[in-house]
């Protein structure tokens, strides 16, 4: 494919760095000219729209306005990665059983809980004034492509072939009315720490769960933790996960919430060496083949933005529009709760409110199922919202209350207002109304400014916390929420950059508020500044590098503990050496890097866990690693002295040595992390696949090296070192000289196995590279691969 490093100018792209695999451009791919003549007759058009596609897959779109432009981003967004976004509407919408079968009629129930049921005029109202015509737009592309399909069904993707369904319309209400992807999930660490305080007292999920800013926490009056049955969240993970196919039957992904998050930071052109700001981004999500992003270019007359968006909806929410630009983060705010109900014994569709008994809302709706008869499902809610659980014996049920079942809270869609801003001010004014998920929003403009502005809806708890589950009696109420402006924001800092990574970033002013106490650990942001901050003349390729940044803050802190510990086990002082010999960056081909985190996650954690709170140690996977550092530097409060911590220290680094030594020979100069840790992107219906599908369908496995902590971050799961999520798409913006920017999008643009970009940037990503994102029509023309026109029918 013509992929390769290659060195080019500062204002192509970026010159790599001495001896870093990050700081490289993919190669263009040579064709003698662009595809032309393809037509497509779109119905809805009302003008001609160009589609130029790039050699990297990216669709650049021209119409002659904004309306027309919308609906070409259906159609487009149909064209490329259809049976991707009519999964995700079945999926939110409940309807997976119609297609798929009697198997999936639970997550349908479980599903339909959690749409938007309020009114459609206020929903509408709390987006941008043009937000309804704009979804109408864009399902209308949707629909447009469906009527093509019917015209040309032999270009019906495969996967509805094997499943043996077609396609569904879409109405303008499923953009909004779909919830369960919002990637806010304190109910979880809630009802976790309740079964740490059942098993040894609330004290003890300190080891599970840092807070920030410090705090107490005490179990509500009313509320027993021991109380909550074991799968009182079974509704809720089945109707907010994603689906996979296992033997015919639905199987949620199991994943660690506390592990979805990402990195942004915009520099000051003060710092900058073109004195232009730079601003990078790269969200961590799900890895799945295609990818959860799709970059696009949207071009008429006052509208001209490019960057990512979720397929499935309208506009653009990481990018630019050719004046300001914007990248995101998760702000970690709680907006979930937990409520237990006292039922009626003699009627439990009634549970005690204040001085009497209120009637839940009841709702009977039908559920279509292939090869059966319609089934009929009971939906349950309280004031509070859905009914997940009713413990017939003791007469409880158990409610989620929810900021992002409120109006206005579609994930994602209220940047179809921030992405048409000019200002730092309209820009702060869209945010202001932005509901979900809580973000953090940095920001550049070619005037030269830069700034931070969190967003999302946060409620006002009244006389609790947030952090246990409380009785629904009516004495743990919100008061509304807290208004956009009562979130801190900053514009041009003395420092001259803005940093963000899921971290605790409240200003004392703001911390009072109880905004949220469980925020991602500092690691990932303090290696981020330790960079900014000693380069005082930043570059793209400088971004590019520390996105792809392997240095492991706690490896740092966990192997300067090590030069003072000495065994007298030969295999141990192996141990100790390698791990003192390292530099702390866990590249692929690290072995101390393989070496570390099956310590850290597999022993040394797990460990610490038994020593400091035995009790709770079959309730407690794994310590918070900002705890376990912070207690193995100053021991005292779970462990009783240094001694005690040595012994935790040799004696899991003892096991670890052992189990490596099983997983990748006995060798050490051998080892290496990539060969245990692996990227894996899986199509949602691989498991319906036969051998010879799922090789062309899924995409890996891909050596990775990286860590949960680094900044090119690489969660995985333990079991087999498979990453779950990280930075699938990433992105650096030179403000104001937009043909510069860079980006990457893993496994690829298309959702086609058999198109060349479905998998074409899988390796370029892995190994650092990046493609110029290109916004001028001139630049545009250069890199241009296919042309389609698409024609009012």
């Amino acid at each position: 494919m013509g992929l390769g490093q290659v060195r080019l100018s500062r204002r192509q792209g970026l010159v790599a760095a001495a001896g870093v695999a990050g700081a490289g451009m993919i190669a263009s791919r040579a064709y003698a000219s662009p595809d032309g003549g393809a037509q497509y007759r779109v119905r809805g058009l009302r003008a001609p729209v160009e589609l130029i596609e790039d050699r990297y897959g990216v669709p650049h779109l021209y119409a002659r306005d904004e309306d027309d432009v919308f609906l070409a981003q259906g159609f487009n967004a149909a064209r490329e990665r259809l049976f991707q976004i009519d999964l995700w509407r079945r999926r939110g919408l409940g309807l997976l059983a119609e297609v798929l079968g009697p198997e999936y009629v639970e997550q349908d129930r479980a599903t339909r809980l959690f749409l938007y049921r309020g009114d459609m005029a206020v929903e509408w109202g709390r987006y941008a004034p043009d937000a309804q015509r704009i979804a109408t737009r864009f399902t209308a592309g949707i629909n447009a492509y469906l009527d093509w399909l019917d015209e040309h069904p032999d270009q019906l993707p495969e996967e509805f072939g094997i499943l043996g369904y077609r396609p569904a319309r879409w109405a303008p209400e499923d953009v909004v009315r779909i919830r369960s992807h919002g990637l806010t999930r304190n109910l979880t660490s809630e009802v976790r720490r309740a079964r740490v305080a059942c098993a040894a007292g609330v004290d003890a999920d300190l080891v599970r769960q840092g807070l920030q800013p410090e705090h107490r926490v005490v179990v509500p009056e009313g509320f027993d933790p021991c109380a909550l049955p074991d799968d009182v969240l079974d509704v809720f993970e089945l109707a907010t996960q994603q689906v996979e196919f296992r033997d015919g039957a639905v199987r949620a992904t199991v994943r660690d919430p506390a592990t979805e998050g990402s990195n942004n930071w915009v520099i000051s052109g003060e710092r900058t060496a073109t004195g232009r700001p730079i601003l990078a981004n790269d969200p961590h999500r799900a890895y799945s083949a295609p990818s959860l992003r799709y970059i696009a270019h949207l071009s008429a007359p006052g509208l001209d933005v490019i960057g990512a968006g979720e397929p499935a909806l309208p506009g653009i929410c990481i990018g630019h529009n050719g004046t300001i630009a914007f990248g995101l983060t998760i702000f970690p705010v709680d907006q979930e709760d937990l409520y237990v109900y006292q039922l009626d014994p003699a009627d439990h569709t009634r549970y005690r409110y204040r001085d009497g008994w209120e009637p839940m809302t009841m709702l009977r709706e039908r559920v279509a199922v292939r090869g059966e008869a319609d089934r009929t499902v009971e939906l349950a809610f309280t004031r509070h919202g859905p009914v997940i659980r009713v413990d017939e014996q003791r007469h409880l049920a158990y409610a989620v209350r929810t900021a992002w079942l409120e109006p206005g809270m579609s994930p994602y869609f209220g940047s179809i207002a921030y992405m048409r801003a000019r200002s730092f001010s309209e820009f702060t004014e869209s945010m202001r109304n932005w509901g979900a998920p809580t973000e953090n929003q940095v920001y550049a403009d070619v005037v030269g400014n830069i700034g931070w502005v969190p967003g999302g809806r946060a409620p006002r708890r009244v006389g609790y916390d947030g952090l246990l589950p409380v009785p629904g009696d009516g004495r743990y109420e919100w008061d509304g929420f807290y208004s956009g402006d009562d979130l801190p924001c900053r514009l041009n800092p003395p420092e001259g950059f803005i940093a963000t990574a899921n971290q605790f970033n409240l200003p004392p002013e703001h911390q009072g508020m109880g905004l949220g106490f469980e925020w991602a650990n500092p690691f990932r942001h303090q290696r981020i500044v330790e960079v900014l901050s000693r380069q005082p003349r930043h570059s793209v390729a400088d971004s590019a590098v520390l996105q792809n940044d392997q240095v492991s803050i706690p490896a740092r802190r966990l192997t300067a503990l090590l030069y003072t510990l000495d065994s007298g086990d030969a295999e141990l002082r192996r141990a100790l050496r390698l791990l003192r010999d390292w530099d702390a960056v866990e590249s692929a081909d690290s072995a101390a890097a393989a070496l570390f985190e099956v310590w850290l996650s597999k022993h040394l954690g797990p460990g610490f866990v038994r020593a400091a709170v035995p009790d709770a140690a079959g309730v407690i996977d794994d310590a918070d690693t900002l705890v376990l550092l912070g207690e193995l530097e100053n021991p005292g409060r779970w462990l009783p002295d240094a001694a005690a911590r040595d012994r935790l220290l040799l004696d899991t680094l003892r096991a670890a040595w052992s189990e490596v030594r099983q997983l990748l020979g006995r060798g050490e100069r051998n080892w290496r992390w990539g060969t245990l840790h692996h990227s894996f992107f899986e199509h949602p219906a691989s498991g319906a696949f036969d051998a010879a599908q799922r090789a062309r369908f899924d995409v890996g496995p891909l050596p990775r090296g990286g860590s949960p902590d680094t900044v090119n971050q690489s969660s995985y799961r333990t079991a087999d070192f498979r990453q779950t999520n990280g930075p699938s798409f990433r992105m650096v913006l030179d403000v104001g000289d937009w043909d510069s920017s860079i980006a990457v999008n893993t496994p690829g643009q298309s959702g086609d196995p058999d198109d060349p970009h479905y998998r074409d940037l899988a390796e370029p990503w892995r190994t650092g590279r990046y493609f110029p994102l290109a916004h001028t029509r001139a630049a545009v023309e250069r890199i241009a691969e296919r042309r389609f026109l698409l024609l009012p029918a």
